[in-house]
């Protein structure tokens, strides 16, 4: 679990320990379309020839996800959304060497919830 954008929660159970759906907005979604960069997609090669992970593609993937994630946190703010449960990611390649990663959620709203003998203000 963790805090996107100083009020989001966002997380991949689905529910938030210590906190408590008040109200489900619907699906929260972000995507992207990433190319390949020809300087980098030579080094693959020559990477892929010799063996081993392949860090120039990693790289874009993991800078994709992040974005994906950042769009979907923003779609799930503009929902009126303080949280995001049930995160999952989709990678799918499109060919022409583009890919899409696409994150989305169930939008929610939580609360805290009540520790025994504490009184909602």
């Amino acid at each position: 679990m963790q805090k996107q954008n100083d009020q989001i929660i966002v997380t991949t159970l689905e529910s938030i320990p210590g906190y408590r759906i008040v109200k489900v907005l619907g699906i929260a979604r972000g995507g992207i379309v990433k190319a390949k960069h020809l300087g980098k997609d030579i080094v693959a090669v020559l990477r892929n020839i010799a063996g081993g992970e392949v860090k120039e593609y990693t790289q874009l993937l993991a800078e994709a996800r992040e974005e994906a994630l950042k769009r979907m946190t923003e779609d799930a703010k503009n929902r009126g959304a303080n949280a995001v449960v049930g995160v999952r990611f989709m990678t799918s390649a499109i060919g022409g060497g583009l890919a899409e990663i696409f994150a989305y959620g169930t939008a929610v709203v939580v609360e805290p919830e009540l520790q025994t003998g504490e009184e909602k203000s």
